[in-house]
């Protein structure tokens, strides 16, 4: 995501958590954690695993598929060996809703991502209580103390947090606060453009204890299996199968890649 959207949506979802009177800290002391099964789910067998996201639109490409049915959508991903789910809840820039990943919870028995801009506790607790089994925090977002505060969180809900680097400093941060599920975003912050060879010198830098997710730039088999080869244990793949006349067998398409590992 290019720079000027994400400040764009960060600035938007720090205001409304800013307005959010709602007391974390009472909330917590009642939720019942979850058992998450997301971050295990991608590391299940010696394939590659498949994130497969339901997403209706993105800022900079505009509307995608704009009648997507979360639930339906789910169960096609899974019938065609998804290992996981993402789904976008953000309203305001994706014309996601929390009740996109509520259908797709009720739909079908993935692990899911609430895939949104987490920037405060209740950000969590919600995730936690709309079904999520992971939440997604964006290290170019969030500073050292923010991202090391809702990685606490997230464990006190049960929940996975799939931590988003862009470069090797941001990887060096997450590693740093204890991240053990790192997203690394092909996409370059500043000039929009897909590099895998950037996203193979930021996976390089990560232990083998972590598991490593590709994001950004994923269409086809082939670039599964250049990630495969970089060592990446999974992929986030969005685009492609939301415009998919037959989402089921895009998905299954992209699956039975062996992971290669890191040394």
């Amino acid at each position: 995501m290019a720079t000027a959207y994400l400040d764009e949506i960060m600035r938007f979802h720090r205001a409304r958590a800013a307005a959010d009177r709602r007391e974390w800290r009472e909330r917590i002391n009642e939720v019942v954690p979850c058992r998450s099964r997301f971050r295990a789910a991608l590391r299940a067998g010696d394939t590659v695993g498949v994130i497969a996201e339901i997403k209706r639109r993105s800022p900079s490409k505009g509307w995608l598929h704009r009648d997507l049915d979360p639930a339906a959508l789910s169960r096609a991903y899974e019938s065609g060996g998804a290992a996981a789910l993402s789904v976008l809840t953000d309203e305001e820039h994706f014309a996601g809703s929390p009740g996109d990943l509520r259908a797709a919870h009720d739909a079908c028995a993935l692990p899911l991502l609430r895939k949104d801009f987490t920037v405060c506790a209740n950000d969590v607790i919600d995730a936690l209580q709309f079904g999520a089994s992971a939440v997604l925090l964006i290290v170019a977002a969030l500073d050292d103390e923010e991202c090391a505060h809702l990685l606490d969180v997230s464990a006190r809900c049960g929940l996975d947090a799939l931590v988003e680097v862009h470069d090797l400093d941001e990887a060096r941060r997450a590693l740093a606060l204890g991240a053990t599920l790192v997203g690394v975003n092909q996409r370059d912050l500043r000039t929009f453009e897909v590099s895998s060879e950037r996203a193979a010198e930021v996976v390089a830098a990560l232990p083998p204890s972590v598991v490593a997710v590709a994001e950004s730039g994923l269409r086809d088999v082939s670039d599964v299996e250049r990630a495969a080869q970089y060592g990446f244990d999974a992929v986030l793949v969005g685009e492609s199968l939301v415009r998919s006349g037959d989402p089921a067998a895009a998905v299954r398409g992209l699956t039975g890649v062996k992971r290669h590992g890191r040394d």
